[in-house]
């Protein structure tokens, strides 16, 4: 006997009954990811509060610093500590000072990497309230962390120098009697001689100059002292800089080339311009890097000489890149010259080509392209690249099209770089392509099309 079944029962399973059947296989409702990403630091473990930092890093995503900062006044778990303190330091954020603080003075029941990263963190925000935890430290004889706290005093007394002087001066002070009075190892006394650089202080310019003309000391310590000059840029110091132009020590000297660059007069210009025939690689290396921060126009010959004619590839980088920073017209002739010889290598073509787009995006944008279009062409994947990663990054109305071009026929490759493109450009014009790439379904591209949209104001 066949048994008869309603049609209304069929009608009742489809729209009763197979929803709440696929509702359950398919589980809860999965929530946002800010709301997960709360979740694992409100209850997670160290190993996934730990990968979340890093995340988060890599994302460049701050929105969750203020429960971050509540874990900090809590835990003491050592790695979930460093990395929330190396965050907050990547990111130049204050607010934690008086955790690390807390930390460097209960150092015995810390381990040595969250002291590590306390110290290092008071040093990057340059917290004046950390000085004289900072100089207790040292003052207990605590090797395990001097090299660490020499730097952040550094950095701290540099921004104590520019709002007070006497301050700045003071830890200065502190560092040079510390070298004196308490017979640091060679690895403390280069990061004490650092770390005056870093404090601005006038006060340590006679101490730096007598190191850096001693050729009794080492090397390393000469070069480190040449370095702190350069970076405190006295004039008193200038004199002991020239005289280790000459030293017989090849690296002595090109660090001395290199410290010449926060200087002036003619004395100081011959000195670089002579230092492009020295037969040491690192000297002319350093006579590029002072002619490029002294914006040097008579160093434009030299320059191109090297670019075009030295033999170590990194010679000729940093002559390009001083070209680059001068930029006259003279310089920006060399650089389309370096730019447009295909018999140049890839690397001083690709560089070049940087220069230009740095200083002029719009009137080099079309040859750059033409230059790009044809490097795929003749199937020249390195320089295709180099100049495809220069467009990336370039400012220039006359990139629309070709961003256009890349949303409609490139690869997921150009797309991405179409993306750059319009986000730095600001190019809303392209809005509909950027669309569509935020679709899941393009699950390469969709997060950074989305964010694309983000930047432009149009995510809504």
């Amino acid at each position: 006997m066949k048994c008869f079944v309603p049609p209304w029962c069929f009608l009742f399973c489809f729209f009763y009954i197979l929803p709440l059947f696929l509702a359950a296989e398919e589980g809860p409702s999965q929530k946002p990811l800010e709301e997960q990403r709360l979740d694992i630091i409100r209850y997670g473990t160290e190993t996934e509060i730990t990968a979340l930092i890093k995340t988060l890093k890599d994302e460049k995503a701050y929105y969750l610093n203020d429960e971050l900062a509540q874990i900090m006044e809590t835990t003491r778990n050592r790695n979930i500590l460093a990395g929330i303190f190396s965050f907050f330091g990547e990111q130049n954020k204050t607010g934690l000072e008086g955790r690390a603080i807390r930390v460097i003075e209960e150092r015995d029941n810390e381990a040595n990497d969250t002291v590590l990263a306390a110290v290092n963190y008071l040093g990057t925000v340059k917290a004046p309230e950390g000085r004289m935890p900072l100089e207790t430290l040292l003052n207990e004889g605590e090797s395990r962390f001097a090299g660490a706290a020499f730097r952040a005093l550094g950095q701290i007394g540099g921004a104590l120098s520019k709002e007070d002087k006497e301050a700045g001066d003071g830890v200065a002070e502190y560092l040079m009697n510390y070298y004196t009075d308490r017979s640091p190892g060679e690895e403390s006394r280069r990061e004490i001689i650092a770390a005056l650089g870093e404090t601005a202080s006038h006060e340590g310019v006679p101490f730096l100059a007598e190191l850096a003309v001693n050729s009794e000391e080492r090397a390393g310590l000469q070069i480190t002292a040449l370095e702190a000059l350069s970076k405190i840029g006295d004039n008193r110091g200038l004199d002991a800089i020239l005289e280790a132009v000459s030293s017989n020590d090849p690296n002595v000297r090109s660090a001395a080339v290199t410290a010449l660059g926060p200087f002036t007069g003619k004395e100081v210009d011959d000195a670089i311009l002579e230092a492009f025939r020295d037969p040491y690689y690192r000297t002319r290396i350093g006579a590029a890097r002072a002619a490029k921060d002294r914006k040097l126009t008579q160093a434009v010959s030299f320059l191109r000489y090297r670019a075009e004619q030295d033999e170590v590839p990194a010679v000729k980088d940093d002559a390009v890149r001083a070209l680059g920073a001068i930029a006259n017209e003279e310089a920006m002739a060399v650089l389309e010259s370096l730019f447009g010889e295909k018999k140049n290598g890839d690397r001083i073509r690709i560089l070049a080509a940087e220069m230009l787009m740095q200083n002029n995006g719009d009137a080099y944008a079309s040859k750059l392209i033409a230059a790009l279009d044809d490097a795929k062409r003749s199937n020249q994947t390195a320089l295709y690249n180099g100049f495809l990663r220069i467009i990336g990054g370039s400012k220039a109305a006359a990139l629309e099209d070709l961003a256009r071009r890349f949303f409609a026929s490139g690869g997921v490759v150009e797309k991405s770089y179409a993306l750059d493109i319009t986000a730095l450009n600001e190019f809303r014009g392209l809005a509909g392509e950027v669309r569509s790439l935020s679709d899941p379904k393009n699950s390469n591209l969709s997060r950074k099309a989305q964010e694309t949209l983000k930047k432009l104001g149009l995510n809504e």
